[in-house]
């Protein structure tokens, strides 16, 4: 049985994913791994293939991945290599930038604080894709 103070301490079980595919999957997982923290939940495939992962962040919500497949027209199938963008809400933007220069990612603006008071970097994973973290959590509806 879950007690109540458990389940008000996990994230919500996350009901959008974006996605994305890579022309190198197993090296873009340990990137984004190393780099800013995504935890591995699952990753299915063999070999330097990957059918299909799912990274979570640790503050709620991740982002599912896989293999660019050669059978798959571009304009029905997932964001492809480097056309892909998404913001990350991070309580720590500055530990996470941190972490990501340590691990040698190509930062595109510094930290910073935006007009509308969040505090904020980007970086560029080895696919070309483009990451922004930052603390702006939405406005409630």
């Amino acid at each position: 049985m879950t007690s109540t103070s458990d389940t008000a301490q996990r994230p919500p079980a996350p009901q959008v994913w974006p996605t994305l595919r890579a022309n190198d999957a197993r090296a873009l997982i340990r990137f984004l791994v190393d780099a800013f923290g995504f935890e591995e939940t699952v990753v299915y495939g063999e070999a330097d293939r990957v059918e299909h992962a799912q990274l979570s962040w640790p503050e709620g919500g991740g982002v599912m991945l896989g293999s660019v497949r050669e059978d798959q027209d571009p304009a029905t199938g997932p964001t492809p290599p480097g056309a892909f963008s998404a913001y990350v809400v991070t309580a720590d933007p500055d530990a996470v930038h941190a972490r990501a220069k340590a691990a040698g990612a190509e930062i595109t603006m510094d930290l910073h604080v935006t007009d509308y008071g969040s505090r904020d970097f980007a970086a560029r994973d080895p696919e070309g894709n483009r990451w922004y973290f930052g603390t702006y959590r939405g406005e409630p509806r």
